[in-house]
């Protein structure tokens, strides 16, 4: 009895003291299957790479029902090649032979053709030298002195040779044309040779021969020169002095003040006009020996009417004119392009008119050129107004046409030299009659 008493009071004694420590060893516990967890993962993922984690791979997107329809279809599509059936007489063994070495022999020609298509590729690649050859230096000469503009030159200093008041001379006028025609070249090929990287940038100029290298600038410049002296030398000793000096002044003009003002300032369009109006000048020049009245009325026709044509052609061209740095008014001052344009080709109107009172045409040539005048000043109108493409393009298509018709129309209304001789016979008879009557 003392025994049971004794463990019923120990038992009562320890309980608080068994609580305690079953709340210390739960702890415990706790902590331990942390570390435990821990540590596993540890071992797994150092000894058995097997069972590492991995990342699962992205899910392919959801396909349409139209494309799962064509895979099937495709899988569906076998094409099963058939073989040829070799001959009876022939063992089996002979004809796979055969097709062995057959697809062999295909095999390493495609390897052999593979190599020089890549090599063809690579050469086509690279920059290659052009050469020059003879058969082509013709047509590159031309392009590089501008010919069409060179038969314009020409055919403007034949109508001032044409316009003038004195007997026409077979030998004067060949010289003058052929002088006039070489000073163009030479300008228009230092030009070119000035404007290389600038001409490079342009969908108009990028085909120029310079430009893509089909000649090279040393043989420009001395095309150039071949040009340049012996012109002015035909227009000085073979036309007059007077001639020559205007031919080297427009060449000196047109590529030493033109063309750098070009990237200037928006002046070069007056500048550009005073080059193409000398021209006729050296025709009445040649003609005649002096500067008239004609000369400058021609040249003042030939200013004007340059306006409309050249600020019609850049405005469709701005954008090539912006990309090679050009100054123009039609990229920097698109509206006073525009008024330019209308205000010269109603000047024309007035310089028709000035023809007759100078003595150089009959009246009937600004009756006459009124309606090509007028025709012209419509168009003008119409690109000032709308300021589109549209009525550029017409307004230079115009002027393609508008100037040849004038001059052909003031040729065939000039004033005879009989006329004139005739009337300045009536004039010096009325002096001498004056001059008889006031005698005593």
């Amino acid at each position: 009895g003392l025994f049971v008493w004794h463990l019923k009071n120990t038992g009562i004694r320890q309980i608080p003291c068994q609580f305690v420590h079953l709340c210390r060893v739960a702890n415990d516990r706790l902590i331990t299957f942390q570390y435990f967890n821990f540590l596993k993962r540890m071992y797994v993922t150092q000894y058995n790479k097997d069972l590492s984690q991995r990342a699962k791979p992205k899910s392919d997107s959801v396909a349409s029902p139209f494309r799962e329809l064509q895979q099937l279809d495709q899988g569906k599509k076998v094409i099963h090649k058939i073989r040829p059936i070799s001959p009876v007489h022939q063992p089996l063994s002979e004809t796979s032979s055969r097709n062995e070495l057959r697809e062999i022999k295909s095999a390493a020609e495609t390897e052999d053709s593979g190599p020089p298509v890549r090599a063809e590729s690579k050469e086509d690649r690279q920059w290659k030298e052009m050469k020059l050859r003879l058969d082509d230096l013709p047509g590159i000469l031309a392009r590089l002195s501008k010919i069409k503009l060179t038969a314009l030159v020409v055919s403007t200093a034949s109508a001032g040779f044409a316009m003038a008041p004195v007997p026409f001379d077979l030998t004067c006028f060949l010289l003058a044309s052929l002088g006039t025609g070489l000073a163009s070249c030479a300008a228009n090929s230092i030009n070119q040779f000035f404007e290389v990287p600038f001409d490079s940038n342009m969908n108009r100029t990028k085909n120029r021969p310079l430009v893509r290298g089909q000649i090279s600038p040393l043989l420009a410049v001395c095309f150039a020169a071949s040009c340049g002296v012996p012109g002015i030398a035909l227009l000085t000793l073979g036309v007059n002095p007077l001639t020559g000096a205007l031919g080297a002044f427009n060449i000196f003009l047109y590529t030493c003040c033109y063309t750098p003002m070009k990237r200037m300032s928006i002046a070069n369009t007056w500048v550009g006009a005073v080059v193409g109006a000398i021209p006729p000048v050296m025709g009445w020049t040649a003609a005649t020996g002096s500067l008239d009245a004609g000369a400058l009325l021609l040249g003042g026709i030939l200013y004007s009417w340059q306006f409309p044509h050249f600020n019609a052609l850049s405005w469709g061209l701005r954008e090539d004119y912006s990309r090679g740095g050009y100054c123009m008014m039609s990229v920097t001052h698109p509206g006073l392009c525009r008024r330019v344009a209308l205000r010269h080709c109603l000047a024309l109107i007035g310089l028709s008119t000035v023809a007759p009172v100078l003595d150089i045409t009959t009246w009937t040539f600004p009756i006459i050129s009124l309606p090509i005048n007028l025709y012209i000043s419509y168009l003008g109108f119409q690109f000032y107004r709308d300021a589109d493409r549209s009525s550029s393009r017409k307004l230079f298509f115009c002027s393609l046409w508008h100037l040849p018709m004038l001059l052909l129309v003031m040729f065939t209304c000039k004033k005879s030299l009989l006329e004139k001789e005739d009337k300045g016979d009536l004039l010096g008879g009325n002096h001498g009659r004056a001059m008889e009557i006031t005698l005593p």
